[in-house]
């Protein structure tokens, strides 16, 4: 598998045999990674190949520099307001990435530290196992955008951490850290950011060394309770992206940019 043609993401295979797959998204400026239209299209297309190559049996994804995932680059939501072609794609990106992690037939473990935001959180948060520093801050801010909550919290946030909960989070875009993250049951582990790593790869490490066909066998049979909330993601995503073609996304990148609250009219 040539992963040398990816650009926002640094692949490396590590453990017994190489058969755990690291990979990491390079940040920005030494800062965060961010999904600009590159890192995007990348972050949904590597499922596919995680799961087309039969030396990996588990992958860690885990985030460059000061955390995990910064969120989408405000030059392509801006794109996105204002090109209806750009709007498709990144739409059907934005559907491939979910789609292509819950059919993933490998195990993926994620390592969220810092600010988990965005296309990142998306993978982190759909990850089978899910370990996040207790100083994690997962933020969902999608109503803090001016668009709707879509490209992947109707699908799994009730399921994990149930609905009042999910609805708290989601509609008042409050950050929730890793620790309380692990107490409502949004991610399976918290540790100490110095642990995180150390425990991202032994997780990863028993997968690997388990039975590939009970583990890839139990995960497809679990991951049916996601593929049965599929019209509630495509609905969400459709309007999360009804959304972009509105005003109230140029609001919220202004006040963002400008870093003040929105005046939604």
């Amino acid at each position: 598998m040539d992963y040398a043609r990816y650009q926002t993401l640094a692949i490396t295979c590590r453990g017994d045999g190489g058969a755990v797959l690291d990979i990491q998204m390079r940040a920005q400026n030494g800062k965060l990674p961010t999904a600009g239209h590159d890192g995007h299209r990348e972050l949904a297309e590597i499922w596919r190949d995680v799961s087309a190559d039969d030396t990996v049996r588990c992958a860690v994804l885990r985030g460059e520099g000061m955390g995990f995932s910064g969120g989408g680059d405000l030059a392509m939501v801006e794109q996105m307001s204002t090109d209806d072609a750009t709007r498709v794609r990144v739409w059907k990106e934005a559907r491939d990435l979910v789609y292509n992690l819950v059919n993933c037939d490998k195990p993926i473990v994620s390592a969220m530290h810092g600010p988990a935001v965005g296309a990142g959180l998306v993978a982190g948060l759909l990850a089978d196992i899910s370990i996040a520093s207790k100083t994690a801050k997962i933020v969902d801010g999608h109503t803090r955008l001016g668009v709707a909550a879509g490209d992947h919290a109707a699908i799994v946030w009730p399921l994990l951490c149930g609905m009042a909960k999910a609805k708290y989070y989601l509609l008042l875009c409050e950050p929730v850290s890793g620790e309380e993250a692990e107490r409502i049951g949004l991610v399976s582990l918290a540790v100490e950011e110095a642990e995180l790593l150390p425990r991202a790869y032994e997780v990863a490490d028993k997968l690997a060394a388990g039975s590939q066909s009970a583990i890839r066998f139990t995960k497809y049979a679990l991951n049916n309770w996601l593929r049965l909330a599929g019209p509630s993601f495509d609905a969400s995503l459709a309007l999360e992206f009804m959304g972009f073609a509105g005003p109230d996304v140029r609001e919220g990148v202004a006040s963002l940019r400008e870093r003040r609250a929105p005046k939604f009219s």
